[in-house]
């Protein structure tokens, strides 16, 4: 079984991420932050992490996703984000995601998305 982690400070978009998942044979685990998601991380190993990329706190989705992609077999990251100017999609994709979901985004393109990254991985 596959093991997904949600980070979002939002708790309705992480409600409603893992009803969407929910449906799918995966294992969901969820954070609120961005050093909780990170500790997470690190303990469980997830297969994909579907990340937040502004939350409060000291450590935002590109932080952590820089810090997670400097360790041995880092896991595949999904950014999700309200920011969608390409510039917002560059700095993702420097800090190591493999893909770029902008906010508000459909339950079908989710989980075509992570269906995606779970092949490569």
């Amino acid at each position: 079984m596959k093991k997904i982690l949600i980070v979002e400070d939002h708790a309705d978009i992480r409600r409603l991420i893992r009803m969407t998942l929910e449906f799918e044979d995966f294992e969901i685990l969820e954070a609120e932050n961005g050093e909780k998601g990170l500790a997470l991380a690190l303990q469980f190993r997830p297969d994909l992490i579907l990340l937040d990329v502004m939350m409060p706190g000291a450590l935002n989705g590109l932080d952590v996703c820089r810090t997670l992609k400097s360790n041995p077999n880092p896991p595949r990251v999904l950014l999700l984000t309200a920011r969608g100017r390409s510039e917002d999609l560059e700095a993702g994709m420097q800090a190591g995601a493999e893909a770029y979901l902008v906010k508000p985004f459909s339950p079908l393109q989710l989980i075509e998305n992570i269906n995606q990254q779970l092949e490569m991985t």
